[in-house]
């Protein structure tokens, strides 16, 4: 027996099958993440999040706007994973960003997000994405489902973009 694929997802597309959840995050839900939390509507969509939700491996994607909040770039609010021998690989699909990551001693470092690449995420890394770029940034990610998120976390690190440029404040 031959049985088509229960999951789908077509370059430069989104997931879409069986057992796949969406989430819309708008500002209202993670004002608080930014600098100066205010100035922008409530309703203001700044990613939305497609995911699987059963299996030992986890598949998702996140789609961030380009959104500027007060000159500070539209970001995930952001996670170490709960299990911290769980890793996790991010893919960009589409736009630019930065991929932010955190260790346990609060060092924080920035890769670039490009379509194609490629980035492994150490279990004992927190992470965020960011989007610099002037249409929706677009990341796939896998990872184990049982390694949980834990968001009680504040990176050191902001990113602000100011006539095209992208600059980096603690």
């Amino acid at each position: 027996m031959i049985k088509e694929a229960r999951l789908m997802q077509e370059w430069g597309s989104i997931p879409k099958g069986e057992g796949l959840i969406s989430k819309a995050t708008y500002f209202a839900d993670i004002q608080s993440i930014y600098a100066h939390p205010d100035g922008l509507s409530q309703d203001t969509l700044m990613y939305r999040v497609y995911s699987t939700t059963s299996g030992s491996l986890l598949w998702g994607q996140t789609i961030l706007e380009p959104v500027l909040v007060h000159g500070e770039c539209n970001m995930t609010r952001g996670h170490f994973h709960q299990r911290r021998d769980q890793d996790e690989y991010y893919w960009c699909q589409q736009g630019e960003g930065l991929l932010m990551l955190m260790d346990d001693t609060g060092n924080c470092w920035c890769e670039k997000m490009k379509p194609g690449s490629l980035h492994p995420i150490r279990g004992q890394w927190a992470h965020r994405c960011i989007n610099t770029g002037n249409v929706p940034l677009s990341v796939i990610a896998c990872w184990p489902a049982d390694a949980g998120h834990d968001y009680d976390l504040t990176f050191p690190i902001r990113i602000f973009k100011e006539a095209n440029q992208i600059f980096l404040k603690r």
